[in-house]
């Protein structure tokens, strides 16, 4: 797959995710801490001050969480850091 432009050749492979496995499986512990703690996205972005396109993108592997916001939403999932990170 691929194409040429100018004398240039561009691989495509949309097959490859950004994301490793790890990661994807990170992402699926923190939407099942959501819904194991019983709220929407809107209730958790509320009590983080962001819209809910915010936790969506989280959900979605569109944007990546760092540690400090782990902390918060651990806390707000009521689940130890280490439950996400095993």
């Amino acid at each position: 797959m691929g194409y040429t432009t100018i004398g240039y050749t561009l691989q495509v492979d949309m097959s490859k995710s950004i994301y490793s496995k790890n990661y994807k499986n990170f992402i699926e512990k923190l939407k099942k801490a959501r819904l194991d703690a019983h709220l929407k996205q809107l209730d958790v972005a509320q009590k983080l001050k962001k819209p809910q396109s915010y936790i969506s993108k989280i959900e979605r592997g569109e944007r990546r969480v760092d540690i400090a916001e782990l902390k918060e939403l651990a806390s707000i999932y009521k689940k130890e850091i280490n439950y996400f990170v095993k």
